[in-house]
């Protein structure tokens, strides 16, 4: 039994100055701001200290409310600012902070508060721009305004509103945050070098090669100097050489004016361009011909070499591959002096299928090097050769654009990835660019620029950085660190989330990407009617457009709602001097996003192509000319009318008004199903399965032991039947037949 409560006692250890000092808490935390505590009374101060107050309690200068600025290497050091939930927008809406998240009473929040504060001091006082360089004025050489990077804590037992909101789940927990929006979390260890391992990492993404390339000499906790010209224990390993940044960027400029390639940071001294990459060795595909290749000579053609090969996966008693060969040869014609092509027998080289992952037949992959992509496309003649001519693009690597060849570029390209780089980029960010084109083949366009009218047109101040404009319209990889630039799984998985256009093909390859999880205006068009094909389709990007605008505007006036709701309450409370109410308010977390809703999206499909899936799925005859239907394959149900019963059909009116009808829960124009009789009970069986699992189990458990409960109760009645009575002395039935009279 006293083992028992010594447990629990040790246990809730942490808590228990919580209850032991009430009264000090109290009077410390009904002053909101280091504001109103220094507003305050020096007795009041002095008594809503805590006991231990000071570092033993996890309170650095601020925390401690003692309002005295501190110094370091001889320098006045302010106070470091105690956010507040009222204080934390108005403070973090500009620059960058790092800020802590602590509890007083947190015992690792105790043991990492003076090295908080040493840290803080330390970078305060440092001068971003040596002596020896040059700088643009002596007033701005300082380490605030260089890189407008802030230290700040919050203290998550009087503000726990806003440690909700920034899903603090443990003590203490360091956020970086860019105009009031958390960017990334410190995941390292919690003392003076891994935090200023993260510091050095933000600081070299804000300003790019202003950090020492052997890193800093850092003070010991609670030092009030260090020797900030004394190189460090253990330099760092970086790569913040400005001349190799310059080299590495122009390595991958080819075909490029010199004039162009460098920029007004770029050193005197790098003279000599590097080397160009190599070029292919042979001239590809010289015959026009489809490679047989075997191990041996994929070995050597084909993962030795940097040449691109378009190459075909096989067996010869296949149905498929026997249907592919034609078009395969004769797209092997028609690339000959361009591609190089080939074909691997997997009966014969096994081995070597076995080693590139095949698992169907047949298989397509574009090589180059090292690296491939699988195609999954179509297999028609014109669908492999247009795939095989965008992955010629390739070859040459990342291609660099000015702001003219940009804007001539948006005129014939709907999605454009732009890689944004500067002197001090350096060759292995390039290459995990490089490593990118790949997966891109089809897809989207990737280029890179140091082009400062682009920078400023996409308002771009952190190098590298990396955004897609989807008809002009930009959005950004958030992302600080050159190393997570450097991330291709990362970065990739972002680029897939957004590399469809506002308003895409529909094709049997991205068909479950467009269809899948949201409402989709679809646009039945056709080629052949090339007037109307193209008028119609900017009818429909100029609704997908409008219908973006609109819902980002509803969600942002939704948001702002809920703020104003939770000021009110704020408010109420505070004038009631309501405490349980305050909280209450404060507990409140706004946490909406734009997907929580089903998302509406937007794509076009030839309608000449597809015109049997079309007219057997929607009922549609498409030369009866251009429609628009609205799809919900999740619930196999689509729209092909207005609210006045009209057809949908190509104008962004038509459009606009419709969907708000459809969307509406329930919707205000009935649905048509896209599927047949048996599929609609089998969707339905199954919607239902998944939407109330328990019931379904019940129901099921119900229907066995009632069909056997049945089986069992026809077969005793049958078997009664049959012998269920006997014989007496001749007489008939059971027991005389069941008669009445009495028995001899």
């Amino acid at each position: 039994m006293r083992l028992s409560i010594l447990l629990i006692v040790s246990l809730f250890d942490p808590i228990l100055p919580v209850f032991s000092k009430p009264a000090a808490i109290d009077a410390q935390h009904q002053l909101s701001t280091v504001e109103d505590v220094l507003a305050e009374p020096k007795a009041k101060v002095e008594e809503a200290q805590l006991v231990d107050a000071g570092p033993k309690a996890g309170a650095t200068n601020s925390e401690a409310v003692s309002g005295t600025p501190t110094k370091f290497n001889d320098k006045d050091v302010p106070p470091m600012k105690e956010l507040t939930g009222e204080s934390f927008d108005k403070e973090a809406k500009d620059g960058y902070w790092f800020v802590k998240h602590y509890s007083p009473y947190c015992h690792h929040c105790q043991a990492i508060a003076p090295t908080w504060q040493t840290l803080y001091e330390f970078y305060y006082t440092s001068k971003p721009v040596s002596a020896s360089q040059k700088a643009s004025a002596s007033e701005m050489n300082t380490f605030k305004r260089f890189y407008d990077f802030n230290f700040a804590s919050v203290d998550c037992i009087a503000y726990g509103d806003l440690c909700g909101k920034h899903d603090i789940q443990a003590f203490p927990t360091f956020l970086l945050f860019k105009g009031g929006e958390k960017i990334r979390k410190f995941e390292g260890k919690k003392d003076m070098a891994g935090l200023s391992a993260f510091i050095e990492e933000a600081l070299e993404s804000i300003r790019p090669g202003s950090r020492p390339k052997e890193g800093v000499k850092l003070p010991e906790t609670g030092a009030a100097s260090v020797d900030t010209a004394a190189a460090p224990e253990k330099p760092a390993s970086k790569d913040k050489d400005p001349a190799a940044g310059v080299a590495a960027a122009e390595k991958h400029m080819e075909n490029l004016p010199a004039e162009q390639t460098g920029t007004a940071q770029a050193p005197a001294k790098v003279t000599k361009a590097p080397k160009k990459p190599k070029k292919p060795s042979s001239n590809p595909n010289p015959l026009g011909k489809s490679i047989a290749l075997t191990q041996e000579s994929f070995q050597k053609l084909v993962t030795n070499t940097q040449d691109p090969w378009f190459v075909k996966f096989y067996v010869p008693w296949c149905h498929h591959c026997q249907a592919l060969a034609p078009s395969w040869q004769q797209m092997a014609k028609e690339l000959g002096g361009q591609l190089n092509v080939g074909e691997v027998n997997c009966d014969v080289e096994v081995r070597l299928c076995k080693d590139v992952h095949v698992r169907a037949y047949p298989t397509i992959h574009f090589f180059r090097g090292g690296e491939r992509v699988e195609y999954d496309g179509l297999r028609g003649l014109g669908d492999l050769v247009s795939y095989a001519k965008k992955a010629l693009d390739v070859g040459s690597g990342v291609s660099y654009v000015d702001a003219e060849a940009f804007k001539k570029m948006e005129e014939t390209e709907e999605v454009i990835f732009v890689y944004f780089y500067d002197h001090a980029t350096t060759s292995e960010d390039f290459e995990a660019l490089d490593r990118l084109t790949l997966s891109l083949i089809g897809h989207a366009k990737l280029v890179k620029t140091d082009s400062q009218e682009l920078a400023e047109r996409f308002k771009i101040s952190t190098w590298p950085r990396l955004l897609v404009s989807r008809d002009g319209r930009p959005s950004y990889y958030n992302v600080l660190a050159p190393k997570d630039m450097r991330d291709v799984r990362q970065v990739l998985g972002w680029m897939q989330s957004v590399w469809l256009p506002i308003v895409p093909e529909l094709t049997a390859s991205n068909s479950r990407d467009i269809m899948r999880g949201k409402y989709v205006v679809l646009g039945i068009l056709s080629r052949e009617r090339s007037g109307e094909f193209t008028s119609d389709k900017r009818e429909i990007k100029n609704a997908a457009l409008e219908w973006m605008e609109k819902q980002t505007h509803a969600f942002q006036l939704e948001r702002q709602e809920l703020r104003d709701a939770k000021q009110l309450r704020l408010e109420e409370a505070e004038d009631r001097n309501d405490q349980r109410a305050l909280r209450a308010a404060k507990s409140i977390h706004i946490d909406i996003r734009e997907d929580d809703k089903k998302q509406v999206g937007f794509a076009w499909i030839d309608g000449i192509f597809w015109e049997r899936w079309i007219r057997t799925t929607y009922g549609i005859n498409v030369n009866d000319g251009e429609k628009v239907i609205i799809n919900d394959e999740d619930n196999h149900r689509y729209w092909d009318t207005t609210i006045s019963g009209a057809p949908i059909v190509p104008s962004r009116t038509s459009i606009l008004e419709t969907i708000p009808k459809v969307v509406a829960t329930p919707p205000k124009i009935s649905s048509k199903s896209s599927t047949g009789i048996i599929q609609r009970i089998f969707f339905g069986l199954r919607g239902f399965a998944t939407g109330h699992p328990w019931l379904s189990l019940g129901l099921l458990i119900g229907i066995v032991v009632g069909t056997s409960t049945w089986g069992k109760g026809k077969l005793r009645r049958a078997k009664g039947s049959a012998g269920g009575f006997f014989q007496l002395d001749g007489k008939e039935g059971l027991l005389n037949g069941g008669a009445y009279g009495k028995a001899d």
